[in-house]
This record gives C-alpha cells, sequence and structure tokens, in this order.
C-alpha cells in the first residue's frame, strides 16, 4: 500500500508541474523530460503508455491493474447494443521507452448461445487498432506535457 502511495505521489506531482510548466507557455523542456523520467521510473513502465492505455479502455471494467509488472486486464465488458457478446482486453507495457513495439495488446472475444458463453474469433485487426488508439493518446499526452 505504501509503494502504491509513492507511485500516485510522484504521478499526482509530475502531472502537477507539468500543468504548471504548460500554463506558462511550455516551460524548460528540459525540467519536463526530466518529469516524464520520474513518473516512468516510478511506475516501472512508460508512464505515457501506461496512461493512455488505461485511458482508451476507460469504459471496461477492470480485472488486474499492475503498474509494476505492466499489465492491464479489464474483466468482461458487454456492450448494451449487442447483449449476446462479451469482450476482455489485456494490454502489455513492454517498454520504458514510448515505442511501438513498447505495447502489446490481446483482445478475447465470447458468444452466448444456449445458456453458456462461448469463445469466439475476433476480428482481424481488433488488437492493432486498440494498439494504434493507445499510442496515438500516449503521444498526445507527452506533446501536453514536452511539447514536442
Amino acid at each position: 500500500m505504501r509503494r502504491l502511495f509513492k507511485i500516485l505521489a510522484k504521478t499526482v506531482v509530475a502531472a502537477f508541474l507539468a500543468a504548471s510548466l504548460a500554463a506558462c507557455g511550455g516551460g524548460d523542456k528540459k525540467l519536463a523530460r526530466s518529469l516524464d523520467e520520474d513518473v516512468t521510473s516510478a511506475l516501472g513502465v512508460n508512464g505515457y503508455l501506461w496512461r493512455a492505455a488505461l485511458d482508451t479502455l476507460s469504459f471496461m471494467p477492470m480485472a488486474q491493474v499492475d503498474s509494476a509488472g505492466g499489465v492491464i486486464i479489464s474483466d468482461w465488458y458487454i456492450n448494451p447494443d449487442v447483449p449476446e457478446e462479451r469482450l476482455k482486453v489485456t494490454v502489455y507495457i513492454l517498454d520504458r521507452a514510448l515505442r511501438a513495439d513498447g505495447l502489446r495488446v490481446e483482445v478475447f472475444r465470447q458468444e452466448y448461445s444456449m445458456g453458456s458463453w462461448a469463445n469466439a474469433s475476433v476480428k482481424a485487426g481488433t488488437a492493432l487498432q486498440i494498439e494504434d488508439a493507445i499510442l496515438t493518446r500516449a503521444r498526445q499526452l507527452r506533446i501536453e506535457v514536452v511539447g514536442d
């Protein structure tokens, strides 16, 4: 619990300082990069990828969130418009750098039929689309903090 509190405290401080820098017209880029490194080291994985993955999957309930190991596992999500289908997503953040190959997404799908859930195939490219959304959001977050 103490470790989680320290991580959250560092993240809040970094976010506050980043917002302060942004309010001052971008501020010192060297300081912003230092904050970026502090947040990443506090989490154990790239802070931008981590936050972007949480933002991207925020509509889904979470089953497991491990910032030290870089793993986010959603619980089963049922879209109200398609109640006979449910999805589960696992995100692995594999690197401390903000890189496309520092992220892997797995998507699982099940269909409800005859009183039980059965595994079903996932539409080709679904995991890649989620990866792209996470990477796009991570880049946006980095630009907000560092400004380049």
